[in-house]
């Protein structure tokens, strides 16, 4: 899979990972094993960033209950978020994080839409000081935030800066993944598919031309290829509970990557329908 740095400590990344909103937050993770063929195929293909969340509801525990007992467990690079507001509130939050995912590090804890931020970026700077997290984060999903995102990114220098974009949402084509990468922060990638919409938008519509010559055989491939040939961004967290669908988003980690002029006619393709 290819890999992109992340700029504060020049490790690799692998492009492609895994976001668990909805989709891991289940009862009783013993009574899904799709869940666990998903995580399998994630790793089996060189991909490696899980992302979630306590929004989430289960999916931080299914997430440990899960990874706990694969060989792989360490493998992986962990990515929660602390979501609440207050002080002790969000140190305690963050530890039961940790325990839910049955880690005693976390590879990126971030602020989650923001909330609080002022409150918790000390907090995880400390944290980060002595080891308890690898990465700092900031994160939210509208195209609205994008601007306050930027001035973060500009006066507190995070790791990492996660946000929305998409071939329907290409709203952070304007400025904020340019900035991410003058400034040297890594980005997440979330609603990579439009929350479903590039999925409607393409039902029963046959792949273009373009798509054979880039190798692609599937309409998330390519959606994900759309998003990670851009140079800035490091990688992208699709959402899914079946091994079929993430066998077919780790494909668009491999192979060819569109050029500016294949990206011009990909986002042409899809605004023509």
């Amino acid at each position: 899979m290819i890999k992109r740095i992340i700029p504060s400590s020049k490790e690799e990344l692998p492009v492609i990972g895994l976001g668990t909103w909805k989709t891991f937050d289940v009862a009783n993770s013993s009574a899904h094993p799709d869940l666990k063929a998903v995580l399998h195929t994630l790793h089996a293909a060189g991909g490696r960033l899980i992302d979630s969340s306590p929004m989430y509801g289960r999916s931080e525990q299914v997430i440990g209950e899960l990874t706990s007992v694969m060989q792989e467990k360490d493998d992986f690079f962990y990515a929660t978020k602390v979501w609440t507001t207050g002080l002790k509130e969000g140190i305690h939050q963050m530890e039961a994080s940790m325990q839910k995912m049955q880690r005693k590090t976390i590879d990126l804890m971030q602020i989650h839409n923001l909330t609080d931020w002022k409150t918790h970026l000390p907090t995880l700077r400390r944290w980060k000081e002595t080891g308890k997290i690898r990465y700092i984060g900031i994160t939210h999903y509208t195209d609205a935030s994008h601007e306050e995102l930027e001035k973060i990114m500009r006066s507190e220098k995070p790791d990492f800066v996660q946000f929305n974009y998409s071939l329907v949402s290409r709203h952070a084509e304007k400025r904020l993944l340019e900035a991410a990468a003058d400034l040297g922060v890594a980005t997440l990638i979330n609603r990579p598919f439009g929350e479903g919409r590039l999925f409607s938008k393409v039902n029963g519509k046959p792949l273009p031309p373009l798509a054979a010559e880039l190798t692609i055989t599937s309409w998330s491939e390519y959606f994900l290829k759309y998003i990670i040939s851009h140079p800035a961004v490091t990688c992208v967290i699709p959402a899914t509970a079946d091994p079929a669908h993430a066998a077919d988003n780790v494909k668009a980690g491999t192979g060819k990557l569109p050029d500016m002029a294949e990206r011009k006619k990909m986002a042409e393709y899809i605004d023509s329908l």
